[in-house]
């Protein structure tokens, strides 16, 4: 049985909602609005309101999966840079073989470093990109192992284009047009697609091989597509055939991709949804909102019948951003509380 559904397994049969623990906690003067896991899941990268940007170590397990641990303690931070941008980072990228290491800010700069995986230690000099116009909101990788190039697309306020950069020469080299709001939120699940969401409430689906998007879904679609909501944050399972998409009016869209037909709207939160996220294997889905809560649902199931949604961890104000471990069950969490917290099941 996949570990997901083992860890939860014991849990079918309780009525209890299946709460994870905190585990560690990073402290900040600021709000924490970015963070992300390094591909092999031993480091995760943390962006802060405060400028600031740190490597933080991933805690062992052992103790809350033994019952030992009581509370939280500060992670083991790795590499800290203050005054990493002139404003704050929004955004935080590792390139899928965690070779480089990307953030964005409301500077409208990209900043992006080569990390050594062996010493875990940042190399070489910054490089910096300045094509943007307004707040950077959000990136994603697209590594072409063939080549070995570093592909990363980026996108936010200001003109409302989504820009393709080589990393390998810094050159920015590709600039998608088609939203009229800024780009809130990007995600990538292969090496030559990516999708978007915006403040202009369309989400957009981009092809590298071609110059305009592939699809759109938006308020106009007869099978009942998007509402008047703006579309906060986008994410697609691994196998490219499910999309689900988090809103302010606090909703989620679950749309089937290649069948090109939303499955359902559901509303897991009671504030604006700002970040959605499928577990590795996509048998649950993280969201969390600005109501301080992250859910947990259920796709294990017909995903056209009622989803179950339950608070499996929750901030003193409001969350932000999520992200799954790439192999365990756990996931960090960030929010307005200037906290970034790492979460993992005790035991039974």
């Amino acid at each position: 049985m996949n570990s997901e559904a083992k860890d939860l397994e014991l849990r079918k049969g309780d009525v209890e909602r299946p709460h994870f623990e905190a585990v560690t906690t990073l402290s900040d003067s600021q709000a924490i609005r970015s963070v992300d896991f390094h591909p092999n899941g031993k480091l995760y990268a943390v962006g802060s309101n405060s400028k600031t940007f740190r490597i933080c170590q991933y805690p062992q397990l052992t103790k809350i999966r033994n019952g030992q641990q009581t509370a939280s303690y500060p992670p083991s931070v790795l590499c800290k840079r203050t005054k990493h941008h002139r404003g704050s980072i929004y955004c935080t990228c590792w390139s899928r073989d965690g070779e480089l290491i990307a953030t964005g800010s409301n500077d409208k700069t990209i900043k992006y470093m080569r990390f050594n995986n062996d010493t875990n230690q940042l190399v070489g000099h910054e490089m910096e990109l300045n094509m943007h116009d307004g707040t950077v909101r959000d990136m994603c990788f697209l590594d072409d192992s063939s080549t070995k190039s570093r592909l990363l697309a980026s996108g936010g306020a200001g003109d409302c284009k989504i820009y393709i950069t080589d990393c390998g020469s810094a050159t920015p080299f590709q600039a998608f047009s088609g939203h009229s709001g800024h780009i809130l939120s990007l995600y990538s699940w292969n090496n030559s697609m990516f999708v978007s969401g915006s403040q202009d409430q369309t989400i957009r689906f981009w092809d590298l091989r071609v110059n305009v998007s592939v699809n759109t879904l938006d308020n106009e679609r007869k099978d009942g597509g998007l509402e008047n909501s703006a579309v906060t944050a986008v994410c697609v399972d691994p196998t490219g055939r499910l999309l689900v998409s988090g809103h302010a009016d606090s909703s989620c869209i679950l749309y089937d991709i290649r069948g090109n037909r939303p499955i359902q709207r559901f509303y897991p939160h009671s504030a604006e949804i700002r970040c959605v996220r499928f577990s590795p294997s996509a048998y649950y889905m993280l969201t969390c909102s600005y109501d301080n809560s992250i859910k947990l649902t259920d796709l294990q199931g017909d995903l056209a019948h009622e989803l179950s949604s339950v608070v499996v961890a929750e901030h003193k104000d409001k969350a932000i951003t999520i992200r799954w471990h790439p192999t365990d069950f756990s996931f960090i969490s960030t929010s307005a509380d200037k906290t970034a917290t790492l979460w993992a099941l005790p035991p039974s």
